[in-house]
């Protein structure tokens, strides 16, 4: 059954507050949105709703780091990559403070809020921030993990998090690791690295549906954006004669650009074919239309796949 990926984040923050004092949340009008009203119940004098002024949210979060609390910033992914850029940026990464920032809706999932709330750049600007952690869990499960790894960990960083239901892709034991991705489909002919929930799902649908043509695709959660899992992608590219890049963002500056960089510090010669958004801007739709209008659902991997 699909659980909500934005509850199983609040949940992991609830339970990270339980044993951790410097544990706060921080909104910007969008506390139902991002499922944080369950933490403020539980803490609300850890709970600080700034209203819509996103770049105050994160220099104060940068504060609060300074101070020795360790600050989750969630807003809309198209806000936090833009409108709070330069906080983030300057008083956070480049003063190596620890703040948590969470972007939301990423890509085609922000359906009916439409271009101006569709963030496909956001992987690519976060990217070019020295020393930044960017992570995007693939289900409920992942996206309580990562959301304690963030805890954990010291210094800023970027969760990519699609806020509403999605099917369980792994056990409740699963572990995971910052920089590591993992194999949730075996195959030899085709390897698809995926980034993100929606579209590691449509990956699987294909990957299944094609088995039973006798085609044997690899899917890849890719997990963490940055560090990428160097290892494991050199180890598909020798495996696997084909691989496709399929991310819900421009493909310009984002996972593509990333493996070809890894592809090319090693001198591995391999065709790659790059699915996601293409110089484009978002529009209004149902996700299932958006996902077919930039070809990122199920049959439009099944076809690039048979065209190959």
């Amino acid at each position: 059954m699909a659980k909500e990926m934005r509850q199983a984040y609040a949940n992991a923050l609830i339970e990270e507050a339980r044993v951790n004092d410097k544990i706060v949340v921080l909104e910007a009008d969008l506390m139902s949105a991002t499922g944080t009203k369950t933490f403020k119940s539980e803490f609300p004098e850890r709970t600080i709703d700034v209203g819509v002024a996103e770049a105050n949210m994160v220099g104060m979060a940068a504060g609060l780091s300074v101070a020795g609390y360790i600050p989750f910033a969630a807003t809309f992914g198209t806000f936090a990559a833009r409108r709070a850029l330069d906080q983030f940026f300057i008083s956070g990464a480049y003063a190596k403070a620890n703040v948590k920032l969470v972007g939301t809706d990423p890509g085609v999932t922000a359906a009916f809020n439409g271009g101006t709330h569709m963030p496909f750049e956001d992987t690519g600007i976060m990217k070019l921030i020295p020393n930044l952690t960017i992570v995007e869990p693939s289900d409920p499960v992942s996206a309580a993990a990562f959301t304690h790894l963030l805890a954990k960990q010291y210094g800023c960083a970027y969760m990519r998090l699609h806020r509403k239901g999605m099917d369980d892709i792994y056990s409740e034991n699963e572990t995971f690791e910052i920089g590591k991705s993992k194999i949730v489909r075996n195959g030899n002919d085709v390897c698809i690295f995926a980034l993100g929930a929606v579209l590691v799902h449509e990956a699987i649908k294909a990957a299944d549906e094609l088995k039973k043509e006798g085609i044997n695709v690899r899917v890849v959660d890719v997990l963490t954006l940055k560090p990428l899992d160097k290892e494991m992608i050199l180890k598909c590219a020798k495996e696997c004669a084909y691989i496709i890049t399929l991310e819900n963002n421009q493909v310009s500056g984002g996972l593509y650009s990333s493996v070809l960089e890894i592809f090319n510090e090693n001198h591995i010669t391999k065709y790659v074919t790059a699915m996601g958004i293409h110089d484009e801007f978002g529009q209004v739709g149902t996700l299932d239309y958006l996902l077919k209008n930039y070809a990122l659902d199920k049959d439009s991997i099944m076809e690039v796949i048979r065209n190959f």
